[in-house]
């Protein structure tokens, strides 16, 4: 995993100076059949962070999901398990309801933190930030020269849409917050502005970072779609995302192509040793 990572870059000296956190904090995963990924998730989640709770809102998945929260549970003993029909807004609204510490984070449950995740978040806070947001990549982008792009792709995005893949968040600036109950995707936005209208800033930073194993579902042209016209809705009223949106569409498209490449060698490969 450590070719994934992508290198550190120098921050404002300004927004970098150090300001201890009152340790340890909570932590919020919100889970739908997400077994694919949780066990390494929840895994970098505790190897990385000081855990106050493991607050998990739950959209009453069908796998084996609530099962492996169980084992953290009896491992750990401070997990809140909680069950749910909604939506992101309403689960992410759930979830800050149930913390408890002066900070919290959230972590999506097909991300893996970066070593030393909290540490280095920590030392981007002061008076004036409200949340930091590590940067997310995808875990197919191995090659180096399109990671660099990658990067400053995902920051500019998440400059105007915000993202809660791995955000730290000051949680008296998100305790009053309303989330529309409708916002099943783009609730990470409200966040960011909600914090912003406090007059916090949200930071967007390549160090830390976390790699987000996207299922396999996402990399067809059906979902891709589906992504599109979901995006579009959202870009209309921000032009300035189109470009951006743009370049994943071509990072998109290329792993679409390179998958069903593959899988077309295979299906030649299984037939040649039929034969």
């Amino acid at each position: 995993m450590t070719n994934l990572l992508p290198q550190e870059k120098e921050t404002d000296t300004n927004q970098s100076r150090s300001s201890t956190i009152k340790t340890p904090v909570d932590v919020a995963i919100l889970t739908f059949n997400s077994e694919r990924k949780l066990r390494e998730c929840i895994d970098s989640v505790y190897r990385n962070i000081p855990v106050n709770n493991l607050i998990v809102v739950d959209g009453f998945s069908t796998d084996k999901t609530e099962s492996i929260i169980g084992e953290y549970q009896k491992k750990y003993g401070n997990v809140i398990f909680v069950q749910e029909k909604g939506t992101r807004g309403s689960a992410r609204q759930t979830a800050i309801g149930l913390v408890k510490t002066d900070w919290f984070v959230f972590v999506d449950s097909d991300v893996v933190l970066s070593n030393n995740w909290f540490a280095k978040a920590e030392k981007l806070v002061n008076s004036k930030v409200g949340g930091v947001w590590g940067i997310e990549i995808w875990s197919v982008l191995k090659n180096n020269k399109i990671l660099s792009l990658f990067e400053r792709v995902t920051l500019k995005i998440f400059e105007q849409r915000g993202g809660t893949h791995d955000l730290l968040v000051r949680t008296k600036t998100v305790k009053d917050i309303n989330i529309p109950f409708e916002l099943h995707t783009y609730e990470d936005g409200y966040i960011k502005d909600w914090i912003e209208s406090k007059g916090y800033k949200v930071l967007g930073v390549y160090e830390p970072c976390c790699i987000h194993y996207r299922p396999e579902t996402v990399w067809t042209m059906q979902k891709h779609i589906e992504f599109v016209v979901s995006d579009l809705k959202y870009a209309i009223h921000r032009p300035i995302l189109l470009p951006s949106y743009g370049f994943y569409s071509v990072i998109v498209g290329f792993q679409i192509f390179s998958n069903n490449n593959g899988k077309q060698e295979k299906k030649r490969n299984n037939g040649q040793q039929v034969q």
